[in-house]
């Protein structure tokens, strides 16, 4: 997946990569990837993944300190994953919790609407209660649960963070030498 491009004198020889990653990260990726002498060649959206951005990039086949940028690039596309997930989880567990109470609330709905049906008002009631309020709770639990998860885990992301820029910070002092 390479192309030779001759410039005048200098024949410079190139590798691509192209990089789908989550629209919010684009810039990460961008800033990132240069530290790792890769120059970014155009973008597009993603037609598999809604919310995605592929991106393609380049560099010179032939660039100096290869295989430890290529390390310290792993290391970058590791971290990035790990935040992407960090960030998911501020919400996964917040929303298991509400659609099981949801569900649950709905279950305790049908049966009162069962016991209607039935001419049993007492027990439409009784059933009737707790399905409203199965309704109504999950939007607290979610968003309570949600702002705790998020205290939680956001100092771990501006860790992951700093640890990235550490990585670009060792990979840019590399294209440098």
């Amino acid at each position: 997946m390479s192309e030779i491009t001759r410039n005048e004198s200098n024949f410079v020889g190139y590798e691509y990569k192209d990089v789908t990653v989550k629209r919010k990260m684009e810039s990460v990726y961008v800033d990132g990837y240069n530290n790792f002498g890769w120059a970014l060649e155009g973008t597009s959206t993603s037609v598999q993944n809604v919310g995605s951005v592929t991106m393609k990039f380049k560099r010179d086949r032939k660039i100096r300190n290869k295989a430890e940028l290529t390390r310290l690039q792993r290391q970058f596309d590791a971290s990035v994953n790990e935040i992407e997930t960090l960030e998911s989880s501020k919400v996964i567990g917040a929303s298991v919790v509400a659609y099981v109470i949801g569900v649950i609330g709905t279950a305790f709905m049908a049966g009162s609407v069962f016991a209607n049906q039935a001419d049993l008002l007492p027990l439409t009631i009784i059933l009737a209660v707790p399905g409203f309020v199965g309704w109504i709770i999950p939007y607290f639990l979610f968003s309570g649960i949600s702002k705790k998860k998020t205290n939680k885990v956001t100092p771990l992301i501006d860790q992951k963070y700093d640890e990235i820029y550490e990585v670009c910070e060792k990979a840019n002092a590399l294209l440098g030498k």
